[in-house]
Parts: structure tokens; C-alpha cells; sequence
């Protein structure tokens, strides 16, 4: 059985609130999803970051994190 489905699409507004590297965003219909990754260097940047030390902060710590419910 074969469907042809036709249909218009206005989006006034659209918030997210969040993306991660798995994310899919979905509008309308959809027979196949597939996943594209893409990795660009808009900063211009020509050496690797240097790596984290070993400082009395930790880093990762500072992320923001929400509150668990």
C-alpha cells in the first residue's frame, strides 16, 4: 500500500529546550530518519585545546545542572 501525503507547514514560533548529540527534531511526517553529523571548525582554530589540569576546580563541576525532581 502506497501513501502520498501532502501538507503545509507554518510555525509561528518553536522553542527548544534542549539538544544534545542525539537529538532528533521532528515536524510532520517522516518515512525514514537518518542521522547526519557534521563538525566544523568556525573558530579557526589550527592546534588541538590544550587539556584540562589539575586544578582545585574542577571544570566539569561548573556546569550548571538542573534540579533533580
Amino acid at each position: 500500500m502506497n501513501w502520498t501525503i501532502h501538507q503545509t507547514i507554518m510555525i509561528q514560533q518553536l522553542k527548544v529546550n534542549s539538544v544534545a548529540n542525539s537529538s532528533v527534531l521532528q515536524i510532520g511526517t517522516a518515512g525514514s530518519i537518518r542521522s547526519l553529523s557534521n563538525l566544523y571548525n568556525t573558530g579557526g582554530f589550527v592546534e588541538p585545546a590544550p587539556e584540562l589540569g589539575t586544578s582545585e576546580v574542577n571544570p566539569v563541576a561548573l556546569v550548571p545542572l538542573p534540579r533533580a525532581t
